[in-house]
């Protein structure tokens, strides 16, 4: 049996269609943001489908949290030993195939579909990535997104380069660091080694915990520094994802408009959908891949 691992922090009907719609094949887990309340309706709309749902972390962006939160799915869907295989997804994806051919796909396939690349040689908005691990934040009590964060965010870039901070030095980490994003297909043993590795390194876990964006770092990290591991990865995880101003969104919410690009590649998921926003999009979708 494989698993659905689902991310949400909003639009709870949105996540409610695609769990039911991959429920055909899949067991689904999802962890709801803490700050979003599920009405009783809710919560009795996945008890009457079986469908699994936690809510135990307070998700803020550019913090450990996400990380976290993606941890405690995996340790709950990964404790029912028939499950094979994790997706990780957010709660704001679609589907891009055929449900059941989906599942058919990863039936007998052990490899990793992650993205990932070496943080030294990354910069994103002209800063170093490897400094987002390298240096102290605190971003699960300071709002990244706000004016204040951004203002924080420079502030503490500037002062710690001056000082020459160096976490990893402090920590005794001696790992390369691999960033990506936090959407991958992992088989159940990659997943194990990721959740093991973690819990017994907790200098990795200070690293994290301490970093920015550390949802990006901690699975590419791990598993790019496991020989047993490397030569099953494929450094794509074939999510549509556009990278545009669209809807007041960037990464964009996708609508009808996307249909066509969407059809180009192998994609097993697209984001970001939204309740009224993207609703023709998935019927089209559902339609061309017979869901």
């Amino acid at each position: 049996m494989q698993a659905i691992l689902i991310l949400a922090h909003k639009d709870v009907e949105h996540v409610k269609r695609l769990a039911l719609k991959l429920q055909r094949s899949f067991a689904i887990y999802i962890h709801f943001d803490k700050k979003l309340k599920l009405t009783p309706a809710d919560q009795a709309f996945f008890e009457k489908h079986g469908i699994h749902y936690i809510s135990e972390v307070s998700v803020n962006w550019g913090s450990w949290s996400i990380g976290e939160a993606t941890v405690r799915l995996m340790q709950k869907a990964l404790a029912d030993p028939s499950i094979t295989y994790v997706h990780v997804i957010s709660g704001q994806d679609w589907v891009t195939q055929n449900v059941t051919k989906l599942y058919q796909r990863f039936e007998n396939d052990d490899k990793i579909y992650m993205t990932y690349e070496r943080a030294r040689d990354v910069k994103k908005s002209g800063e170093p990535i490897i400094w987002w691990q390298q240096y102290y934040f605190n971003y699960d009590r300071i709002k990244r997104r706000t004016l204040f964060g951004k203002i924080y965010h420079r502030f503490s870039l500037a002062i710690q380069t001056l000082l020459r901070v160096n976490k990893f030095k402090r920590l005794g980490i001696e790992l390369e660091i691999y960033a990506g994003a936090n959407w991958v297909d992992l088989p159940r043993d990659a997943a194990l080694y990721c959740l093991d590795y973690l819990k017994t390194h907790p200098d990795l876990q200070k690293m994290l915990a301490t970093g920015c964006f550390s949802d990006e770092f901690w699975m590419q990290t791990i598993l790019c520094n496991a020989p047993q591991f490397t030569s099953r990865i494929t450094n794509d995880h074939h999510r549509f994802i556009k990278w545009e101003p669209q809807h007041g969104s960037y990464p964009a919410i996708l609508d009808e408009r996307d249909l066509t690009a969407l059809k180009e590649k192998e994609y097993f998921f697209a984001r970001k959908l939204e309740s009224g926003l993207s609703d023709a999009l998935i019927t089209e979708l559902d339609t061309h891949n017979e869901n």
